[in-house]
């Protein structure tokens, strides 16, 4: 009797679905037991991907919302760990950000722009305390520990001496693809790749509003930039020659020339896809040699990116890893082989 129960246990380890209990009701996962409901899923779906005129596959709306619950898991898993290092943000970093965000609109500007993605300002605020206590986390586990050296700078300055020889003005950039074809060279953290024109213009529409939410452009671009040259660099384009602008799409130079460094632009429709660029700084034509303090910054701010995303692509790995997750949605697609009734 009691071999007989120690393989009914191992049975159940094996295969799993057997001996396993219903999942709760209406909840879409569990992050170390905490839930995440299929209204939380529902809301969070229909502030990233608003009613348009062309309506999506049901195949399609799963694997959107498959793809976002595995966002909602990832910032619990992250959030936890805020709250359990007490890094919670407060009221005043909340509405900080709030007026950060509505500055320039007006209240009913801003109420439309809320409304478009079909949030309350309740919404807002929940979802703001979420993204800064997870910076919070993020600046005490790993930005305060990254440490750029004197040494570390001259050698980028040495290997990369001619990137600062600039014979006319340039442009440093970064920028967010996502382009409406199947590509199997794709690769970024989330290993997300929209497969046509819809998909390609939902997802750009989501990247577009989690940045308008303040998320990090670097880290968006590492998880869902569909460019295999600058994905793994967060984004980053490198210089590019103003003389090169000349040949460049009409309205991609137009929205460009007139961004402000750190300014993000719209998406924009170009050939290979849909783009979003960030201007990171206008240089003039010129050397520039070591001791020039805007070197010194650039190949900072750059060494220390690299760093930080690094060091984020792996801790996200070791706190999945770490925490209890069990995906109900994951399981109901695989079980019913996408037939959700």
């Amino acid at each position: 009797m009691r071999r007989w129960l120690s393989w009914l246990i191992v049975l159940c380890v094996v295969l799993g679905t057997g001996c396993r209990r219903s999942p709760p009701a209406n909840v879409a996962a569990t992050v170390n037991d905490r839930p995440i409901t299929y209204q939380e899923l529902e809301k969070y779906y229909k502030s990233q991907f608003p009613s348009g005129t062309e309506q999506p596959s049901d195949e399609q709306v799963w694997y959107q919302k498959l793809e976002l619950l595995r966002i909602l898991i990832d910032n619990e898993i992250m959030f936890q760990r805020a709250e359990k290092l007490g890094l919670l943000a407060v009221d005043a970093d909340v509405e900080a950000k709030i007026n950060e965000l509505r500055a320039g609109a007006t209240q009913e500007e801003f109420q439309k722009q809320l409304q478009a993605r079909n949030m309350t300002m309740d919404d807002l605020r929940a979802h703001l305390r979420r993204e800064l206590s997870i910076q919070k986390l993020f600046n005490k586990e790993i930005t305060a520990h990254i440490a750029i050296t004197d040494k570390e700078v001259a050698d980028f300055y040495q290997a990369n001496k001619a990137s600062f020889n600039l014979p006319e003005p340039q442009y440093h950039i970064a920028q967010i693809l996502v382009t409406p074809y199947p590509d199997p060279n794709v690769r970024n953290l989330k290993s997300d790749k929209a497969q046509n024109e819809l998909e390609a213009r939902k997802k750009a529409e989501m990247i577009a509003a989690r940045l308008r939410a303040g998320e990090d452009f670097a880290m968006l671009a590492q998880n869902y930039s569909e460019d295999p040259n600058t994905a793994a660099n967060g984004g980053d384009f490198g210089f590019i020659p103003a003389s090169a602008l000349e040949k460049a799409d009409v309205e991609l130079r137009k929205i460009l020339l007139s961004l402000k460094p750190g300014e993000i632009s719209p998406i924009i429709r170009t050939q290979e896809g849909y783009r979003i660029l960030r201007l990171i700084s206008r240089e003039p034509a010129g050397q520039r040699e070591l001791n020039d303090p805007r070197v010194q910054q650039t190949i900072r701010e750059t060494l220390l990116n690299r760093k930080d995303q690094l060091l984020k692509a792996a801790y996200y790995e070791v706190a999945r890893n770490e925490a209890r997750v069990i995906n109900y949605l994951a399981r109901r697609v695989t079980q019913t082989k996408g037939k959700m009734e």
